[in-house]
């Protein structure tokens, strides 16, 4: 017999002996030697557990006793725990196996093999592509935002069952993977593509810097993983060496990431004054801030729909405060906050613990941030940042507005 069901059976003994001891109603405490040891609200509390309880050690019984097929304790125990997360209706809160927690810190960290793709579930309960990471094989292979991946190596999948679609995209560098994409057409229509793609080991270069003529800088963050500021402070110390008169921040296809990472790289953009505050359903608020120095510079910020969660914030932030002119189209909309943490037996979980607004009090969540200057990319390009400098119209334009910004 499991601990967990002696722990049961004795806590329903207790009650069923207080119950035919002291009845249903009219309980004021139960007292052991004149000593008050169970409150009646304490009381009643216990009676609701054991009512909850029962009914669903009645049903795992009844399930272990008739299934057809032999039942593996520790998988039904874990339905029930994703069960928890999953009847909150919300696909950010969600429990991981001990190798799916393993997986998602790997992705964090900024190393782990897979395909380099960032997805979310979607509206329509699909698998969506927030962002191909760049360089990797999944943005070689043409994947684009708003993709939807409806199956992996001819295994369907949707967004209840995502984490497992994702731990198939992961594997070891050199081995195939293959895709099923939906993906709508200019005339709306639904297009179904193959893709077979090779995994590489991703390590995630997050951050890139170069200088466009007239001493402009540009500087491309692709994700927040752990590695990301201090790369960032890299890039941007060298530009600053070299004189430069006005920066291009590019956050398009930035699919977010570590809270914690996009504050201090906002810190370094914004003199004193709130970043972003997060708050809870109680009302409860938290302050993110930053202090007086900062590099004071023309600034340029260019975002699109795959700009998301800690890149709005970052966007947000430099909008609010008024410190840059934002470019492009309109941000994905992802504007919850979720609390992760690791359990002692190596599982763990996401929770949306609260909500996230710009200084000026903005909530974002499905709403998304709407440029200074909308600028549309033609279809037909599938390749952004000074690499494609004569397609990249955004890029053009944000050029053009620096210049009139130093002038």
């Amino acid at each position: 017999m499991s601990k967990r069901r002696i722990v049961t059976i004795a806590v329903m003994l207790i009650i069923l002996t207080n119950i035919i001891t002291f009845g249903l109603t009219n309980i004021i405490s139960i007292k052991y030697k004149d000593k008050v040891v169970l409150s009646a609200n304490e009381y009643n509390q216990l009676i609701s557990t054991y009512k909850k309880y029962s009914k669903l050690a009645s049903l795992e019984d009844y399930i272990k006793e008739n299934y057809l097929y032999e039942i593996d304790d520790e998988k039904l125990l874990e339905g029930q725990l994703k069960g928890l997360f999953q009847a909150l209706d919300d696909p950010y809160s969600v429990y991981m196996t001990e190798e799916e927690f393993k997986s998602f810190t790997e992705h964090t960290s900024g190393i782990y093999g897979g395909i380099g793709v960032i997805v979310t579930p979607g509206e329509d309960n699909l698998i969506t592509v927030v962002a191909p990471i760049e360089g990797t094989p999944g943005e070689r292979a043409g994947l684009r935002t708003g993709d939807k991946i409806i199956k992996v190596d001819d295994k369907e999948f949707t967004a209840d069952n995502m984490d497992k679609a994702v731990k198939m995209m992961k594997g070891e560098p050199n081995t195939t993977v293959t895709l099923t994409i939906l993906r709508k057409t200019k005339d709306g229509k639904n297009q179904y593509i193959d893709m077979e793609i090779v995994r590489e080991e991703i390590r995630l270069v997050t951050v890139k810097s170069d200088i466009i003529e007239d001493s402009i800088g540009y500087i491309n963050i692709t994700s927040f993983d752990e590695l990301t500021y201090d790369d960032f402070k890299k890039e941007l110390n060298s530009l600053m060496k070299q004189n430069i008169a006005a920066l291009i921040l590019d956050l398009r296809n930035n699919p977010g990431g570590l809270l914690n990472v996009c504050i201090d790289i906002a810190d370094e953009f914004l003199d004193e004054g709130v970043i972003v505050y997060t708050e809870t359903r109680r009302g409860e608020r938290v302050y993110e801030k930053s202090d007086k120095k900062h590099i004071d510079i023309p600034l340029v910020v260019l975002v699109n729909e795959g700009s998301a969660s800690a890149s709005e914030i970052l966007a947000g932030a430099i909008r609010d405060r008024n410190r840059g002119i934002l470019i492009g189209t309109k941000t994905f909309g992802k504007g919850i906050v979720q609390r992760i943490r690791e359990l002692s037996d190596g599982t763990g979980f996401k929770l949306t613990v609260s909500e996230y607004f710009t200084p000026n009090g903005t909530s974002i969540h499905g709403l998304g941030i709407e440029p200074d200057i909308v600028v549309e990319l033609p279809e037909d390009v599938e390749e952004i940042g000074i690499d494609n400098l004569r397609e990249d119209v955004q890029l053009q334009k944000a050029i053009e507005k620096v210049k009139e910004m130093i002038r």
